[in-house]
Order: structure tokens, then C-alpha cells, then sequence
């Protein structure tokens, strides 16, 4: 529940809604002098110190006692009688109640003092976080004071008087993301009851919930921001962000230059409020047209989805579709979205899916699905069209693509289904099982493919192009120069290739690694411009007539990275080779190159001989039969067409003891 804000603090707080989007921001005047909460006076505001610190506590509330607790317990009749001040020398939350006759009278109170030996200089805002000695975080939430710290004549630091402090609740969130050394988490504001507390973060609109992604496989520190701001710029619904520095602080002593976490992505969360994604609100007796049409938020999390879940039937089906927001629908609102996104489901696989009036585009917002598709071919985000793919669906309106979430292992950093390459499609990975091929029937349109190549030309001329595109990564990476070089000597993975099970760039400079991603989205861009990609000539919007179902035009043959060492190399129609593109504890990722011979092929077929102790768990771009050792691996639709002498490759994911294995290989045509 909401709560709103008081008087009290709300001078220091309207500041924060000037505040700009994005790029630098006016310092904010802290509050200097006693502050009042609820009907409680703290002699000193929440705020960091050094050594120790003397609070005193009082009350307007007539023949009233402040009783007060240290230990973030909420006050009773029983609890201490502030009589006199509060001696600190440890991070601590006050918390306080007037009581008159041994009862609880007036607004509890709180306020947050954190002990501290850190006086580094920051050009970003901090966020610090401290959990009062209570341990490293898990999946629960664990209480936490929240402080914000914005610049002022240039740096800011955990000496500053904080521009916002908070209650607050934190835990871990992510999946690959929460195995890193820089963890995410997600974090919540709360009132003295424990509510949620809306408040101006950051100088973002007024929210209680929020994410910190910490940027660690990109090294770049920007391709989740990068990729939000052209969203927003294309016109995709798209959360707001801060670039911020953290410390998180869990132990009993004071913050320590070794609670700095580095630069994080403090984002807001997808959900239907006001300001965020601002859809008609769903009440449980809204089971009925219209108000049963929306607003609903949705995502398919590819093996990851949580309850409530939407469950697809027939053949081609999705898996793994959430509904994010509501999370308690009733019955009849779970039919309606269901019975909608089945609908479809149906359509795109049907006889017409492809006709202007009663096919796909009647029930879908196809501007948005075109951007959406551009957005993630350009990144080649690795989760593209499986997981953190999020629509939503208002009252009277169709499905539409967004809000953008989730684009770390973008621009070449990943090393699965081919996201590394600056050529070829995301769309066509072949990982199993499919989270929804939605997009793999949209790019057998005509229409469709004429829409997208239409925009994509747009946007090269203006928001894509080029010097448009370098001005954006400029933009954001100035003012990172000091934080990267504090975040790049707390981790110190530059020159490591293998992050945690992604492959990265090796650059040993963030400068290095800025111009690396850089480069791998300009090349990116230009296989796009080309006439086998979106380039090349296009036709008027289609007038409203069927349009017959078209056979997928193949995507061109793809060069691997690697130069691979052949481990056998029959005679005849092919030859195939294999290529460990990374190994580690318990499993390596392999890539096979198919190379036509003399002759063109029409189709390949690669038997695997699989060592002792290897077990194939995942691959891509080629479709997998057998089990056990023995394994064949046939061309996918778009690569079985090679020229004489033309390539392709595919890959896969292997388990092994000893994190090695190479297989015998075998090619013929099939």
C-alpha cells in the first residue's frame, strides 16, 4: 500500500522530481537541522557518521513518553523511555512511539544512522545500503537502510548529508546474473508500518520498488542502458534508470571501502502504476467486457516462469508464459488473458495468419513488434524471444511488445546461439525447448519483414545511424571514466575471458571494452543495411487483402569466429570440424563448422562421436538426434544450403567431468 508522503520531508523531497531523466543532476539541500517524522523529533536527521553519534528524541504529543527501540523492532509500552540522549557507535535504526497511559498515541517514527570509514570522492550518485550486521542477503527480504547521495560542485561521499534516506527491505534476485562475484538485487521503501513507501529515487517519479542490475560480464558497464535509451527513443515503453555507485554494507562494523560494489543499473520495475507502465487497473469483480480486457502484463521467462503461469494448448504451443502484473487474477480474468494470448497462438499458425484484417495483425500492435524485433536483432541479446520477453495488453487495445528488460549479454557478449556474430538472426536460434516462435512465423511475412525493413531504414537515417549511435555511447560513458576504473580494481575481470559460463571481450582497458562494443554494433548494423539482411528496396504498406503464405527466405551462410582445428576431415560431399570455444568445471561449449566440398549441398548431416563421460545438453542452429554417445546433427531450414565451398556452423553445450572431450566427426550430405 501506498502511503503518502509527509510534510515534514516533502520540501526536501519535491527537489527530486525536477530532476532530469537522464544526465547530470542539480544538487539537491539536504535537510541540516532536527527533523520530525511522524510525531516523533530526532535531534540529529538520519544521515552517515564516523566514530559516534548523540540523538535525542521528543514529542509535541501532550503528557506523552518517547519510547524507542535499536534493534528494528517496532516500539511497545515495554520498550526503553528515551530520558535522555542515545549514544551510537554502530549502524543503527531508532525507532520511536509517543505513549500516553501505555498506549501507543500518535505516528511511529524512524530514522537511520550509519557508522562509516569511507571518504572516497564520487562523480556519480551512491546508493548506500546497510543491514545492520545481519549477514550477507538471501531470497527474503532483509531490512536496510537506504541512503542517496547526489553530487554537489562536482563529487558527493558517504561524509555528504544524505539528499534521501529511507527504510527499506533488500534480497537477491536474477538468475545467471545472482552466480556473479557483483550481485543484483531488488529493493523496496518502507514506512514506519512496514507499507510500501513511495518516494522520488534518483530523481525518478515517486515508487516504492526498484532493481539494481550490476553490470558485470559487460564490461562496457552501458548495453543495458545503451539499449533502454534507444528503446525509449524508438518509442518502446522502457523503464527509467540511474547509473549509480553502491555500497552494501552487512557486517556489525562500520561501511569499509570493501563494501563498494561498483556501478549498478538502479532501475525502476515493470509493473501497473502510475508511473511505470500506466494501464487500466483490474479489481477482482472486473470479470466481464470490458473492463476484463486489460490492463495485463505479461512475459515468457524461458524455464523460469512463476505462478500465475498461462498454459498453451494444440501444436505449435509457447511454454513458459508469466503474468507479471496482476499476480492474483481471478478465475475469469485467467481465462480472458489466456483464452486471448491463445487466440494468437492459433492465428499464427493457422491457414490466414498472415491476412491484414482477420489475421495476426487484429489482435497484435505490429509498429511495436517490428520495433521490438529491430531492438533485439541489432543487441542479438542472447534472451531474445525465450526469456525477460515482456508484452502487455490495456483494455480496448491489442498485445503489444514491451517494456524492454534484461539486455546485458548483448552487442557480442554471451557466446550461445550464435549471439556473438555480427551476421545472421537471433530469431533463428534453435534452443529447446521454444519459449514461442511468434517471430520465426512473423519473418515468413512479407508484409511483415517490408514493415521492419521499412522502419529499420527509417531509424538509420536518424536514431540508428551511425554518428547517432557513437553519440550515444559517448553520452553515457563520459561520466563513468572515475566509477569504472574504482568498479574495474574491485573486479578485476577485464582480461578474463570466461565470465562465470558467458564469453566476453578480452580488452584489458574499460576504454578497450567501450570501443569493442562499439564496434561489434556499428558492424552489427552495417550485415543489417545489407539487401540479404533489411536492406535494399521496399514496397508501400500492403492494401487489405490476403496475403499467401511464403516460404522463409534462408539466411546467409555464417563464418564462425574461431579458426577451428580440424579433428577429421573425410573426403565427399563435406567435412566437418570442431572448435571449444570455452571450457570449464564440469562442461565445455563446442562449435562444429560444416564446409561444403566441390559440389553445392542442398542439406548436411554431422554424426558425433561423443567421448566417454560427455553427455550433449544443449545445441543450436542444427537439429540434434540419437542419444547417449551416438548423435547426428541435420541442418535447421535456413544453413542446409551451401555453396561448393561455403560454410556454416553450429553449436552446443556438453557436460564433462573433466570439462574436455573432443568428438569424432563424420559429415555427409543428407
Amino acid at each position: 500500500m501506498s502511503r503518502p508522503i509527509r510534510a515534514t520531508v516533502a520540501a526536501v523531497l519535491a527537489a527530486a522530481l525536477a530532476l532530469p531523466l537522464l544526465g547530470s543532476m542539480p544538487a539537491i539541500t539536504p535537510v541540516a537541522a532536527a527533523v520530525e517524522t511522524g510525531d516523533i523529533t530526532f535531534s540529529r536527521p538520519s544521515g552517515t557518521f564516523t566514530g559516534s553519534v548523540s540523538v535525542s528524541l521528543s514529542t509535541a504529543v501532550a503528557g506523552a513518553q518517547v519510547r524507542y527501540t535499536t534493534n528494528g523492532s517496532a516500539p511497545t509500552a515495554s520498550s526503553t523511555v528515551a530520558s535522555g540522549p542515545v549514544q551510537l557507535t554502530r549502524s543503527t535504526e531508532v525507532r520511536a512511539q509517543a505513549f500516553v497511559g501505555g498506549t501507543a498515541t500518535g505516528e511511529p517514527a524512524s530514522a537511520q544512522y550509519v557508522a562509516t570509514n569511507v571518504s572516497t570522492a564520487h562523480d556519480l550518485p551512491v546508493l548506500l545500503l546497510d543491514a545492520y550486521g545481519s549477514g550477507p542477503v538471501g531470497d527474503d527480504y532483509r531490512s536496510v537502510a537506504v541512503m542517496e547521495f547526489q553530487p554537489s560542485g562536482g563529487t558527493t561521499s558517504l561524509q555528504a548529508t544524505p539528499t534521501l534516506t529511507a527504510r527499506g527491505g533488500y534480497h537477491l534476485r536474477g538468475q545467471s546474473s545472482r552466480m556473479f562475484d557483483k550481485q543484483p538485487y531488488r529493493l523496496e521503501l518502507w514506512d514506519d508500518t512496514g507499507d510500501d513507501l513511495d518516494l522520488p529515487f534518483f530523481g525518478m517519479p515517486d515508487e516504492s520498488d526498484w532493481v539494481l542490475r550490476g553490470p558485470f560480464a559487460d564490461k562496457s558497464l552501458i548495453r543495458e542502458a545503451l539499449v533502454y535509451d534507444l528503446g525509449r527513443a524508438m518509442g518502446l515503453a522502457t523503464p527509467r534508470y540511474r547509473l549509480v555507485e553502491v555500497y552494501v554494507n552487512d557486517d556489525a562494523q562500520p561501511v569499509a571501502a570493501t563494501d563498494y560494489r561498483g556501478v549498478y543499473m538502479l532501475e525502476e520495475t515493470i509493473k501497473n502504476q502510475k508511473n511505470r507502465l500506466d494501464l487500466k487497473g483490474l479489481d477482482p469483480e472486473d470479470v466481464t467486457p470490458p473492463k476484463v480486457e486489460g490492463g495485463y502484463i505479461l512475459a515468457f521467462e524461458w524455464l523460469a516462469a512463476e505462478e500465475p503461469r498461462l498454459i498453451c494448448t494444440g501444436s505449435p504451443c509457447w511454454t513458459d508464459l508469466e503474468v507479471k502484473d496482476p499476480d492474483d487474477l481471478v478465475p475469469q480474468q485467467k481465462a480472458y488473458i489466456t483464452g486471448y494470448m491463445q487466440k494468437i497462438n492459433d492465428v499464427l499458425h493457422g491457414a490466414d495468419r498472415f491476412h491484414p484484417t482477420t489475421g495476426y495483425p487484429a489482435y497484435v500492435d505490429v509498429a511495436s513488434f517490428v520495433d521490438f524485433a529491430i531492438i533485439n536483432e541489432l543487441s542479438r541479446d542472447l534472451d531474445a524471444y525465450y526469456r525477460s520477453q515482456y508484452f502487455y495488453k490495456d483494455r480496448g487495445g491489442k498485445l503489444t511488445a514491451g517494456p524492454l528488460w534484461d539486455f546485458d549479454l548483448t552487442f557480442g557478449v554471451g557466446g550461445y546461439f550464435g549471439n556473438e556474430q555480427v551476421q545472421g538472426w537471433q530469431y533463428q536460434q534453435t534452443r529447446q525447448p521454444i519459449a514461442f516462435d511468434w517471430f520465426t512465423v512473423l519473418m515468413q511475412d512479407p508484409a511483415f519483414v517490408n514493415q521492419v525493413k521499412v522502419r529499420w531504414q527509417e531509424l538509420r537515417r536518424g536514431i540508428l545511424s551511425d554518428a547517432q549511435l557513437r553519440t550515444r555511447v559517448s553520452g553515457l560513458t563520459a561520466p563513468l571514466s572515475a566509477a569504472a576504473a574504482r568498479n574495474f580494481t574491485r573486479y578485476p575481470n577485464l582480461s578474463t575471458r570466461m565470465v562465470g559460463p558467458f564469453i566476453t571481450s578480452t580488452t584489458g582497458t574499460w576504454q578497450g571494452q567501450v570501443s569493442e562494443l562499439q564496434s561489434w554494433m556499428l558492424r552489427r548494423a552495417a550485415w543489417l543495411d545489407t539487401t540479404a539482411a533489411w536492406g535494399g528496396p521496399t514496397t508501400p504498406p500492403p492494401t487489405p487483402t490476403p496475403t499467401p503464405t511464403p516460404t522463409p527466405t534462408p539466411s546467409p551462410t555464417l563464418t564462425p569466429t574461431p579458426t577451428p582445428t580440424p579433428t577429421s576431415v573425410p573426403g565427399g560431399a563435406c567435412s566437418a570440424t570442431f572448435t571449444a570455444i570455452s571450457r570449464w568445471n564440469g562442461g565445455f561449449q563446442g562449435e562444429v563448422t560444416v564446409t561444403a566440398g566441390s559440389a553445392p549441398l542442398t542439406g548436411w548431416a554431422v554424426t558425433l562421436a561423443l567421448p566417454a563421460g560427455v553427455t550433449m545438453s544443449q545445441s543450436w542452429n542444427a537439429t540434434v538426434t540419437g542419444s547417449g554417445s551416438a548423435l547426428t546433427a541435420r541442418n535447421v531450414a535456413w544453413n542446409g544450403s551451401l555453396a561448393a565451398g561455403g560454410r556454416t556452423a553450429f553449436g552446443f553445450i556438453a557436460t564433462s567431468a573433466t570439462g574436455t572431450g573432443t568428438p569424432t566427426l563424420t559429415c555427409a550430405a543428407g
